[in-house]
């Protein structure tokens, strides 16, 4: 089986049926990816299969824990290549997507990529989250908070919560170590206004890889003294 036919038959497996203007736009997609990850180091994973599942179709399973009307406020913190936002702003294209990262190359990328495919309604910031999720103009305004599993999930937290309207919800990819990691970030989503809702097992097609989705659900408003200055949340979690 190609590449294509395992984007069409995995997605179709997580609930989700692409159009050909949908898949067009993922390979053009991997094409760009490919064609820059030359000239930087963007992802580790360059072949076509890799990229399909374990980004393409990893991204999508995101919807197993999003109940979508399609035009949702959404902040992609620590974003990288664009995983998992531009993926699902492909297939709900009027998502008012925010995609956040620390290095400009990376936001060099990701503005080329929207142009390329022609997604509107994309913001870009290149910054740290810890500086803008204390800016009025970001603070508690966005539906849905995506983070891939970059971080622990206490710190993670930290740099996701405040971007959250109360009613929001933080959805945060794991591995193997969700039930240990879920322990030990409960007193720091307690503190942010957080409240764990969820743990879903998903089946990532083509993968025997453990993969899980963490659905925390923003109950009342941060305190205005998180997230706490930059480094620091990573340097002593809560």
């Amino acid at each position: 089986m190609d590449y294509k036919a395992k984007l069409l038959t995995g997605a179709k497996e997580l609930g989700i049926e692409l159009a050909d203007k949908e898949l067009n736009s993922f390979i053009n997609y991997m094409e760009i990816l490919q064609s820059w990850n030359q000239k930087m180091n963007l992802t580790a994973l360059d072949t076509p299969e890799e990229i399909v599942i374990k980004h393409f179709l990893d991204s999508l399973s995101c919807v197993k824990g999003m109940n979508l009307r399609g035009d949702e406020k959404v902040i992609d913190v620590g974003t990288g290549a664009g995983f998992p936002g531009i993926p699902l702003k492909i297939i709900y294209p009027n998502l008012r997507l925010t995609l956040l990262d620390s290095l400009q190359k990376r936001i060099k990328f990701l503005k080329h990529l929207g142009d390329e495919l022609g997604l509107n309604n994309l913001e870009f910031i290149h910054g740290r989250a810890e500086d803008y999720g204390q800016s009025s103009d970001y603070r508690e305004q966005y539906d849905y908070a995506l983070a891939r599993a970059v971080a622990s999930l206490n710190v993670l937290s930290e740099y996701t919560l405040p971007f959250l309207r109360v009613g929001g919800v933080f959805l945060s990819q794991r591995g193997s170590s969700v039930k240990e990691d879920i322990i030990n970030s409960q007193d720091a989503v307690d503190n942010l206004g957080g409240e764990i809702y969820d743990m879903l097992n998903i089946n990532l097609p083509y993968s025997n890889a453990e993969r899980n989705l963490v659905i925390i659900d923003k109950v009342s408003n941060t305190p205005t003294k998180y997230p706490r200055r930059a480094g620091k949340p990573n340097k002593r979690p809560l």
